[in-house]
């Protein structure tokens, strides 16, 4: 094994066990989360007729999926009609179970059913939003049909430019003051 690779397994380690040890606030490993995407789009994502937040718009951002996100003014990328979940699964990389994950969009699922999925069902993650998810089973905690942004902002623990990242949902945005 090279020492890249023990770097890279190390400093996952850390984040995981410093998110553990504080317990559900921290959202199981979000810090692991790639904050940024390439903006690419999941297959059958169908933008939304008339969301609350149209693309170009600003809005704050109400959730604290990972630091630096809560309170950031973000600038809407896009806005998507589709069911969201919140899931839970073992990564396919190794490590300790990530628990409570939001969000995982219904066409980020592999072979999806045309219909919602339930808590408890268990399906395969096509999502990349965090090291070992893509391929991972799922069990879904939870489901929602709404709408969903994707969003660019400026993190407000450390300045960092934040691009394309994906999801947040109507409810976790709110107008600018």
């Amino acid at each position: 094994m090279n020492w890249r690779w023990i770097s890279i397994v190390l400093v996952v380690m850390l984040l995981l066990g410093a998110c553990g040890k504080a317990g559900p606030a921290d959202h199981d490993g979000h810090d692991a989360m790639n904050h940024s995407s390439s903006g690419d789009l999941p297959e059958g994502l169908q933008t939304a007729a008339a969301p609350r937040y149209p693309a170009g718009s600003r809005a704050i951002i109400r959730a604290d999926h990972m630091p630096g996100m809560d309170g950031a003014e973000a600038t809407i990328v896009g806005a998507y009609e589709t069911i969201v979940y919140i899931v839970s699964y073992s990564p396919q990389s190794g490590g300790e179970p990530v628990t409570g994950h939001q969000w995982v969009i219904h066409e980020e699922i592999a072979d999806a059913a045309p219909e919602s999925y339930r808590p408890g069902d268990q399906v395969t993650l096509e999502a990349d939003h965090m090291a070992g998810m893509e391929g991972a089973v799922a069990t879904i905690d939870a489901a929602e049909a709404t709408t969903v942004y994707m969003v660019d902002y400026e993190q407000t623990t450390d300045g960092e430019q934040v691009r394309n990242h994906k999801w947040v949902t109507e409810s976790e945005l709110a107008d600018l003051e």
